[in-house]
């Protein structure tokens, strides 16, 4: 063994890929490429781990129905085979719904980006989290003001500025209870209103200008709006709300984040925004 004798907090693998079974938004079988990170905490007197141990384990479960829930076994596994303390893992994939357009009546394929995330700590408590990105047009209330004060003052056209934006809601979900990616989606839609559209012709895209002008937002609102849906589901016990919006006035994007509040659960701290990608 070499260096320091401390224990590791996290080691194994991150980015292993393989095509895992999840229940569709109508109840049906999807079978998606999914993305894998798991490690696993070593103790000090310990030299490494079997790296390989932690795909095999994991692909005792390739043939089941994936949900948060599966997570709960894998991790107990990979604590007692692994011989270790806590263990984490984390399963990425995008998740397609269909989405009707605001007016023709088109449907079309929305991709949502998720993950399952698993947690299991010393005293074998277990918390299963999933990760739900939600891409939005957000148009400024200020903008709006001013293009219409220019056409009331100076009678010229001015179009108010918006932008594609993201929020990545990250919920806990209670030990017993279950909550789908559709009804994830749905909080989203109701809380926000302006989800970016799939299929699009004249119509669609003069109602989703209208939709905008009802339902202008700077980066605050959006994250106040997500938190007075997601607090109101008793099935979540905590949730993480991060929003970007991805300006075109300024050079810069504006952020902002707010957790639920519970000890020992979410914190508000969150640096990589360069991650938030559309």
């Amino acid at each position: 063994m070499q260096g320091a004798n401390v224990p590791i907090l996290q080691v194994g693998i991150s980015g292993f890929r393989l095509p895992l079974r999840y229940v569709g938004p109508d109840g049906e079988d999807l079978t998606l490429e999914s993305r894998v990170t798991g490690t696993v905490s070593l103790d000090a007197d310990k030299k490494g781990i079997n790296m390989s141990r932690i795909i095999r384990i994991f692909y005792e479960y390739e043939k089941e129905v994936f949900s948060p829930e599966t997570l709960d076994r894998v991790l107990r596994d990979y604590k007692e085979q692994l011989d270790s303390r806590e263990a984490r893992i984390k399963v990425d994939f995008s998740y397609p719904m269909v989405q009707k357009s605001l007016r023709s009546g088109l449907e079309g394929y929305q991709y949502y980006n998720c993950s399952f995330e698993g947690i299991i700590d010393r005293a074998d408590r277990v918390r299963k989290i999933i990760n739900f990105d939600f891409i939005y047009s957000s148009a400024c209330p200020c903008a709006s003001e001013l293009s219409e004060h220019a056409r009331q003052t100076r009678n010229l056209l001015a179009i108010p500025h918006s932008q594609r934006s993201l929020a990545r809601v990250s919920v806990e979900v209670h030990p017993d209870r279950e909550v789908s990616m559709l009804e994830l989606r749905d909080m989203c839609v109701h809380g926000l209103g302006t989800e970016t559209q799939v299929m699009v012709k004249r119509e669609d895209e003069q109602a989703f200008a209208e939709l905008n002008g009802a339902k202008v937002k700077f980066v605050e609102d959006a994250a106040r709006l997500l938190y007075e849906q997601l607090v109101e589901e008793s099935r979540i016990i905590d949730f993480r709300i991060v929003c970007s919006h991805f300006e075109s006035l300024h050079s810069h994007d504006a952020v902002a984040v707010l957790c639920r509040g519970v000890d020992g659960g979410f914190r508000a701290e969150y640096e990589d925004f360069s991650n938030l990608v559309v």
